[in-house]
């Protein structure tokens, strides 16, 4: 017999993986974030009624869990280097926009009198 709450873990790993998997939108970006955090959230909550001692039969569960966790922290992981990418190249967006409209405004300031005498 496998605990409810070990099978609850199975099912809302399963709804992570299936959030991180899809492609979302710059829009949509937020609800998945969103969707993602309460998921976590709904896990770390099971967490605590998981615990020794376990029977064959959720030993055997528990290693199909394993081995899902790790697809899921490497599925997190693109997720989150999705979003950094995205922010880098708005940044350079700005920087850009702003050398487009005051393209004089990095001018190296070569052959200025410094005084340094005081």
């Amino acid at each position: 017999m496998i605990r409810p709450a070990m099978t609850v873990w199975r099912d809302v790993t399963m709804k992570l993986l299936a959030l991180t998997a899809k492609h979302t939108s710059e829009e949509q970006r937020d609800k998945t974030i969103l969707s993602i955090e309460g998921l976590l959230d709904d896990r770390d909550k099971l967490q605590p009624h998981i615990a020794a001692p376990f029977t064959a039969e959720e030993k055997a569960f528990g290693k199909e869990l394993v081995t899902m966790e790790a697809d899921v922290q490497k599925k997190l992981d693109l997720f989150r280097k999705r979003i950094r990418l995205d922010i880098s190249d708005t940044q350079s967006k700005k920087g850009n926009m702003k050398n487009y409209l005051n393209p004089y405004s990095n001018v190296a300031r070569d052959g200025t009198f410094y005084d340094t005498k005081q």
